[in-house]
């Protein structure tokens, strides 16, 4: 069920804010923002938020928070997957990718994962264009998700990722959570205004 990632290739260097940054919020929203801008009217302003892992490990956990804290979205034109409740995960990816390409789509998917990385960027968030393959840390053959991504380094990669996904530091993942959480909240609140102000 583990579906820790690595990101594909991806047309622009993603940004990477630190949570242990005293203006990470700010930074978040600034590049989470400008990329709604830019991508959201193309896609007749419709997102999915794709929030892929499982609780069953500390480190593959962040989407599933995510997606829990934004269970609550009453946006018509925002769209959740994977919550604690209904995770998206290794064994129901595929399944849950022509579900919503059935329902929605012209939407913009935005994919949010967990990932092991390196020792100067765990406690990183990225965001950046393209997808993810999201198994792909674990040697898994999944489909590649989403038009843009956001991903949390949790943790070290190492010859022993399940481990390490074991022993990640649940504190790590809460805060990475909830910046990614209130960030997506305000950019597309803000968002969701000024298109219907337009109008």
């Amino acid at each position: 069920m583990f579906t820790i990632s690595l990101l594909e290739p991806i047309k622009k260097t993603s940004d990477y804010i630190s949570i242990n940054n005293p203006h990470h919020f700010r930074d978040f929203c600034r590049v989470l923002y400008k990329y709604l801008n830019l991508y959201l009217p193309l896609y007749n302003n419709e997102l999915v938020l794709m929030c892929i892992g499982t609780d069953r490990a500390t480190g593959d956990s962040l989407g599933p928070l995510v997606g829990y804290k934004l269970k609550d979205f009453n946006h018509s034109n925002i769209h959740v997957f994977g919550t604690l409740d209904r995770p998206v995960h290794a064994k129901n990816l595929a399944d849950t990718i022509s579900y919503v390409k059935l329902l929605h789509p012209n939407a913009l998917i935005i994919s949010i994962d967990a990932c092991l990385g390196s020792l100067e960027k765990v406690g990183c968030v990225s965001i950046g264009e393209g997808s993810i393959r999201p198994g792909a840390g674990l040697k898994k053959e999944l489909p590649a998700v989403g038009d843009l991504h956001i991903i949390g380094i949790v943790n070290v990669s190492t010859s022993m990722n399940m481990a390490v996904l074991q022993n990640t530091r649940l504190s790590l993942v809460m805060n990475m959570a909830e910046l990614i959480a209130s960030g997506i909240r305000h950019c597309t609140n803000l968002y969701n205004y000024r298109i219907n102000v337009k109008k």
